[in-house]
This record gives C-alpha cells, structure tokens and sequence, in this order.
C-alpha cells in the first residue's frame, strides 16, 4: 500500500515545525483523518441502522400493523387532551422483592380512571386506547422505580423492596397523573401451601362453545350476568381460612382488558382477593395471535421458580386443555405441586366445551394425587380426607 508523505520534523522544531515547512501534507494528513473519521462514523450508523431493520423485520407483521394503528390513536387522544392514566391491579412478591401488575391507558385529566374502568363493561375496555414504550413511576415503602409499560399498555415488572409479610398498598403514576394505590400481596418465606385457580368453567359457569368462549365473555356478558360455580367460593374461603399465608392465585387465558369485570364477579361472589394473571390479545412481536396454553405453561413455571418452597394446589376444570397443561406441570416440577384438583363439567357443559380431555386416564402416570368433583362441595370432601386441605 503507497503510503501518503508526512511532513519531516526539523530537529527541535517537532511536528508542527515540520507542518510548517511542508503545508501540502498537512492538508494531506487532515484529509486523511477527516476521511477516516468520516467512514467510522458511517459504519456506525450503517450498523445501527442494520440492527434497527433486523429487530423491525423480526417483529410479526401483525403487530407492526397494530403499533401503526395505536400509534395514530394515541396520537389522536393525545391531541384531545387525554393523559396517561394508571389502572392497578393486585400484585405479589416473597422477601426482597414484588411483581408490579397495572396497565396505563389514556383517559381524560378529570376523569378518575379507576372508577371509569372498574365500571365499564367487557366490550367497552377494548376501545381504550393503551400508553405504550414509556414508564410508571411505582414507590413502595419509600423505594421508588421507573418500570416500562410493554407495547399493549401493561407494566409487569419487578420491584426490588423488602417487604413484611402480608397485604400492601403500594403508589403507582404515569406522567404528571395522579397518582393511584394497587395492593401487593408479599408471601412469608415459611409459607409451603398455595393456590393457583383457573377462572372459565372452575370457578365461573361458561356452558358455552369454545369458539365463542372468547368473544361472549369479553364482548357481551357483565359480571351480574355471570354465574360462579356451586361451592367454589365456599371451598376457597375455607382454604384461606386454614391457610392464612398461603397465595391464591387467579390464572386466566383473558385480556387484561377485562381485568376489572373479573376482578367485580369474584368480590361479587365472595372468592378471596388475590392477583390476577392474564394476557394480552392480539399480535404479538413473533406470531399472528398469542397462545393462552403457553400463557398458562409461562405463568406456572414462573411461580416454581419465584416459590421453590410452595406446593400449589391447582384447580381447573376438565373441558379441554387444563388437565394437559396442570399434568406437564407436575411432571416438570413434582416438589411444586401439592395435588390437582379438577372441575367436572356437566354433561351439557362438556358437549359445548368440545369434551372432555382424557387425561383422568393418565392420573396413574402423575407424580401428584388428583381429585374430580362436580363441585367446590365434592372436592372440598376429597381434599380434606386426603389431607391436602386442613380439616379443621
């Protein structure tokens, strides 16, 4: 490679002793380093620019449509005066740390948003529009943090605080909002018992076919017009009762839109308070539709890892698909489950829900006792004779 001429130093003078003698390669040498700074420069941007292409290209193209249109509806809102504003829900944690659940819509400045959504019914939430890519400010007992809201309005983060044991209120605000309260639930390190419950066809009566499944509760059905299963409330507070400590879990295939309409029908019908852990529809960043079978696979693996010490009592029903997912469970992580206990639709309800599974059948298989009622009453018997459930 021909090398560009530098300028000789005079001896004692230095380098700009000799620029001075020869101008020609000082200009030379300038070129030289403006151009070399100039192709740096270049490569950078060209690489980040590669990176942003790659990451916009791996995103579904559904939801790319989807952020387009959220993002003129925001847009749209914004212009209107509307604000971010903070729906909370019930959260956990264990010592040292909690799982901040809420979601951030946009609503007008004196509208109290929490009202508002608590009150509305399921097809009316999907016309709020969700605050996306920015943070909620959460404090907890002094400790204060910016979480993200993902691109469907939800914060589902964690926060490092320690925490007693116990109920907490805990302060959530997004922008220059006001400021709203969501409780906590912090489980005691001694604590070995809990409960994870499905919500469709466990502890509320669906008796509607599974294409429809969906769209019905979502989009038409309040929580008045919903009717909870016999017993299941009755067996549930029986189990807060004698196990005090214990966190009763709330897992559900259902959007976070409709979070409020379920969190009304289980005060409504007197089942404990506990958090609820649903999921967003619609596209995600890499399919066309989210699947509510991995949801629940997600969710249930998360609390094995977050609780290796609890032993959770699962209860589904037997319409299709719990008593696959709550059997890979148990045989994935044996120490975490304390038995399953399963709902059994009857016969009309099964015709409409597609059948029944046949994993009764693979009980002999299950490293975990299983039970089946018709309702809270049945399985109540059988979990308290077996010893699962305190009798007393």
């Amino acid at each position: 490679m021909s090398q560009l001429p530098d300028a000789e130093p005079s001896p004692g003078n230095g380098d700009e002793a000799g620029a001075q003698a020869d101008p020609g390669a000082l200009q030379a040498r300038s070129a030289v380093q403006s151009a070399v700074q100039s192709a740096v420069q270049s490569t950078v941007h060209s690489a980040a620019q590669s990176a942003t292409e790659v990451k916009v290209r791996a995103k579904h193209f559904a939801a790319r449509v989807e952020d387009e249109i959220q993002s003129a509806r925001q847009g749209w809102r914004r212009r209107r005066g509307h604000v971010p504003t903070v729906i909370p829900y019930a959260g956990y944690g264990a010592r040292g740390w909690i799982r901040v659940l809420c979601r951030v819509v946009y609503a007008k400045p004196e509208t109290d948003a929490t009202t508002q959504f608590e009150g509305m019914r399921g097809w009316r939430s999907f016309f709020s529009v969700p605050v996306a890519e920015q943070r909620v400010r959460v404090t907890a007992d002094g400790v204060s943090a910016d979480l993200p809201i993902d691109r469907g309005g939800v914060v589902d983060a964690r926060l490092e605080v320690d925490l007693a044991p116990g109920w907490h209120t805990i302060e959530l605000r997004a922008g220059q909002g006001d400021a709203v309260t969501a409780e906590v639930f912090v489980v005691d390190q001694a604590e070995r018992f809990g409960v994870v419950s499905d919500v469709d066809d466990t502890i509320m009566v669906t008796a509607l076919p599974r294409p429809f499944l969906a769209f019905w509760n979502t989009f038409v059905l309040d929580e008045h017009a919903r009717r909870g299963v016999a017993g299941m409330a009755v067996l549930y507070d029986r189990i807060r009762r004698r196990h005090t400590g214990a966190p009763i879990v709330y897992l559900s295939t259902g959007a976070w839109n409709v979070a409020p309409t379920l969190r009304r029908f289980l005060a409504r019908n007197l089942y404990p308070v506990g958090p609820l852990l649903l999921t967003d529809w619609g596209p995600t960043v890499d399919r066309f539709f989210r699947s509510g079978r991995e949801h629940k696979r997600a969710e249930l693996r998360r609390l094995a890892e977050e609780f290796p010490d609890v032993r959770w009592l699962l209860f589904g029903d037997d319409g299709q698909h719990d008593e696959e997912i709550y059997g890979e469970f148990a045989r994935e992580h044996p120490r975490s489950v304390a038995a399953v206990a399963i709902r059994q639709l009857s016969v009309g309800e099964a015709v409409l829900a597609g059948g029944r599974s046949k994993a009764a059948e693979r009980e002999s298989e299950s490293p975990v006792r299983w039970f089946f009622g018709p309702d809270g009453a049945a399985l109540w018997e059988q979990l308290t004779a077996a010893g699962i459930i305190q009798a007393h």
